[in-house]
């Protein structure tokens, strides 16, 4: 599960005020919920794209704290999927990158920068 943040001065609340329905357009409808450090987060079983098996994706609520958004994207092993299904290959990129862009106001470059220096700093000295 990976956790991102918002831009400085944004909450996941005013970004995506209804978390369900846009996670319901962006991958197909929600099969259940799943218990993720104290919050419920919705679970995709069959997601509308071949290339995902199964997405778990909502808010995380942090006492004091803002709100982190919290993703799983189980993809099918590129062997089995069908030569028509590689093409979806492409728009499951898009749908994940659109969604994450849409809900954290970062783009693909800063969320890898953001998710860098947060191993950086959780690295012990040597």
């Amino acid at each position: 599960m990976k956790e991102y943040k918002m831009r400085r001065g944004e909450t996941l609340e005013e970004r995506i005020p209804d978390m369900k329905a846009t996670v319901e357009d962006y991958f197909g409808p929600i099969t259940s919920t799943e218990e993720f450090k104290g919050s419920d987060l919705y679970v995709i079983g069959e997601p509308k794209n071949p290339v995902f098996t199964r997405i778990v994706a909502g808010a995380v609520k942090y006492s004091g704290k803002k709100d982190k958004l919290a993703v799983n994207f189980e993809e099918a092993d590129p062997a089995d999927l069908a030569p028509e299904d590689l093409e979806a290959a492409g728009e499951a990129v898009s749908a994940k990158n659109d969604f994450l862009l849409e809900a954290t106001g970062r783009d693909a470059k800063s969320r890898r920068d953001s998710m860098k220096r947060a191993v950086e700093d959780d690295a012990p000295d040597v």
